[in-house]
C-alpha cells in the first residue's frame, strides 16, 4: 500500500474523505475539487451505474462510492493519464475500503475507461 507524500495523492485522499462525509450530511466546507465533483454527481453516478448495473448507487459501500466519484471525475475532466487515475483509486480503496474494494473499483473504472475509449474510436 502506498504511503505517499505526493501532494496529488494527499489531495485525492482529502477529497475522498470529504465526499464520504458528504454522503451522510452536507459539509460546511468542501474543497474546490469536491464542489466540482458534487456539481457533476448525477452524470458521474450514471457512468458508475452503467459500468456496474448489478450494484445500485444506493447499495454501494459509501467509501467505494466516494473513491469512484473522484476517479470518474478525474477521468472525465482532468489531464491525468487514465492509468494513473485508476491506480490511485485502487490504492485509495486498499487504504480505506473493504478487502474486495480495490478489485471492484478497478473493474468499474476499467469498464468506464474502455467504454469511453470505444466511444471515441467509433466517432473517428
Amino acid at each position: 500500500m502506498k504511503t505517499s507524500t505526493d501532494p496529488r495523492h494527499i489531495r485525492r485522499r482529502e477529497a475522498v474523505k470529504s465526499l464520504f462525509a458528504e454522503t451522510f450530511a452536507k459539509q460546511p466546507e468542501n474543497g474546490e475539487m469536491v464542489i466540482k465533483i458534487l456539481g457533476q454527481k448525477e452524470k458521474i453516478d450514471k457512468l458508475i451505474s452503467d459500468a456496474a448495473p448489478q450494484w445500485p448507487i444506493d447499495k454501494l459501500n459509501k467509501i467505494d462510492l466516494a473513491i469512484l466519484r473522484l476517479a470518474v471525475y478525474e477521468l472525465e475532466n482532468e489531464d491525468t493519464p487514465p492509468k494513473v487515475v485508476i491506480d490511485e483509486a485502487v490504492e485509495l480503496a486498499k487504504e480505506y475500503g473493504a478487502e474486495s474494494s480495490s478489485s471492484f473499483i478497478n473493474g468499474v473504472l476499467g469498464t468506464i475507461y474502455k467504454d469511453e475509449t470505444d466511444a471515441k474510436s467509433a466517432k473517428e
